[in-house]
Formats: C-alpha cells, sequence, structure tokens
C-alpha cells in the first residue's frame, strides 16, 4: 500500500497470512466463512497503517467478504463429500438470504464504521452466550417453522452477515442448532451458505465504496484486492483442515470452541468501539 513504511507493510502481510491461517481452519470447523476472524484482523491492521478510521471498517468487512467467496466453495465441498449439508434446507433459506445479503450490504456501506463494529461486537457476544450455555442433548427432536417464518429468519441472518463481513455461521449455526439440527449439518449448510453471502455482499461493497477518498491502493471500493490475494489462498487450504476436524470433535466441544472463540471476538470489539467513543 502506497507510502507506508516498510515495517508496516510488514506487519499488514503477516497480520493477512495469519488472518487467512486461522480464518480458514475456522471456516472449515465452524462453517463461519472465516470472516469473524479475516474483519477484526483487517481492522486492526489497517488501523495501524494509519488509514482513515471513517472507512477502516467498511474496507475490512467487503475485502472479507470477498474472501468468504472462495473460503466458503472449499468448506462446502469438503463438508458435501461428508453428506453434511442439508441442500433441502438450503433451497428454502437461499432467496431471503440473499434478500438480506443486498439489505446488509448496502445499509455497511453507508452507515457508520461505529455502527458496524457496534453490530459486530453485539451479534458475537449474543451468539457466544447461547452457544456456550445451552444445554447439551445432541439428539433433540428437530423443529421447523412456516415459510415465512424461515423467511424472515433469512432476511436477518442476511443483513447481520453481510454488515458484519461474515459468512453467515455465526447467525445459521446457532439458529440450526437450536432447532434440532446436528451441529456437524448446521456447519456444513452454513458453509454453503456463505457463498450466498459473500459474492453479492463483496460486490455491493466495492460498489458503495467506488470513487471513496483515502482508499489504499489495489482496491476496488472497499474491497482491497492485495489483502484479499493474500488471505484467499490460505484460506481455501486451511479450511480442508477445519473440515477434517469438525467431523473428529466431539458436537458438544465444537459447540463450546465456537462459542469461546466468538467471546473473545467481541470483547476485543467492544474494546476498540469503547477506545474511539
Amino acid at each position: 500500500m502506497g507510502g507506508l513504511d516498510a515495517g508496516t507493510l510488514t506487519t499488514l502481510a503477516a497480520t493477512a497470512v495469519g488472518a487467512g491461517v486461522v480464518g480458514g481452519t475456522l471456516a472449515g470447523l465452524l462453517g463461519i466463512g472465516g470472516g469473524i476472524v479475516i474483519v477484526p484482523a483487517l481492522y486492526l491492521s489497517l488501523s495501524l497503517a494509519g488509514m482513515d478510521p471513517a472507512i477502516v471498517m467498511q474496507m475490512a468487512v467487503g475485502t472479507s467478504l470477498a474472501t468468504i467467496v472462495f473460503t466458503s466453495l472449499s468448506s462446502a465441498w469438503g463438508h458435501q463429500r461428508k453428506g453434511a449439508i442439508d441442500w433441502d434446507l438450503l433451497k428454502l433459506w437461499a432467496p431471503s438470504i440473499l434478500v438480506g445479503v443486498v439489505i446488509g450490504s448496502v445499509l455497511g456501506g453507508i452507515v457508520s464504521g461505529l455502527a458496524l463494529i457496534a453490530v459486530f461486537a453485539t451479534v458475537a457476544l449474543a451468539v457466544a452466550v447461547h452457544m456456550m450455555l445451552r444445554p447439551g442433548g445432541d439428539g433433540a427432536a428437530q423443529r421447523t417453522f412456516s415459510g415465512p417464518v424461515w423467511a424472515l429468519f433469512g432476511v436477518l441472518a442476511g443483513t447481520l452477515s453481510a454488515m458484519m463481513g461474515i459468512g453467515g455461521g455465526s447467525v445459521c449455526v446457532p439458529l440450526l442448532n437450536f432447532l434440532g439440527y446436528d451441529i456437524r449439518r448446521a456447519v456444513g449448510t452454513s458453509a454453503a451458505i456463505g457463498f450466498l453471502i459473500g459474492a453479492p455482499g463483496a460486490v455491493i461493497y466495492a460498489i458503495t465504496g467506488w470513487g471513496a477518498t483515502g482508499l489504499p491502493p489495489f482496491s476496488l471500493g472497499y474491497v482491497n484486492l492485495a489483502a484479499a490475494a493474500l488471505i484467499v489462498p490460505l484460506t481455501i487450504g486451511f479450511a480442508r483442515v477445519g473440515v477434517t476436524l469438525a467431523h473428529v470433535i466431539s458436537r458438544r466441544a465444537l459447540s463450546r470452541f465456537f462459542g469461546l472463540f466468538l467471546l473473545a471476538t467481541s470483547a476485543r470489539m467492544f474494546w476498540d468501539l469503547w477506545s474511539r467513543i
């Protein structure tokens, strides 16, 4: 990124590489698309690089969504080979999720960065508490709702995911698990949902950020191609590692690990929000 010293460039590159490795592993393990790691990592590194605070969060979210397009495909392929994707549910949910993605991406491109941080931290905290405190029992009866209720859940999941720059797993996994879906099947289906969120979301962030001032080099609107180029190969490769782990670790351990990770992420984002205010 032009105008930055070598030390800062090294920090940015190292952060992107670390986010790719950890984000990819968690994408396969938890069906989250990796965004919940990549967004905070990019937010921190871009802030340290002296980027305009007003657009740091938009850039982090838009770039994350671009990487999720590829990570989710790799993760979903791995889960499909293990029969862990519910295609009937995906067909039912896809239209309303896409509507939510459009809404969330447009809102994310125009609201303040502080609002995006608040949304990210709040949703991550709520999901973490649910996943850590919900009673055990993998044999819960599967529940469902009418079409309109599923549509409402889909719009909500798509909106929040697009505003947070995540693949949908942070919202969809706990919801499907609550409804009685096996945690591994919830993770697999959410991995496929990530593509439905990442592709249109990245395009809309690129459009809404087009011509914005203060963007780093190699940016298409709020999507930075240089950071994405570093992250994508790593997330794709390590997503396969995560898929393998997801089918070895116990369901309860997987749920608790998911909750602990989100709790730590939320705490960090709330701290950043408090510091900015």
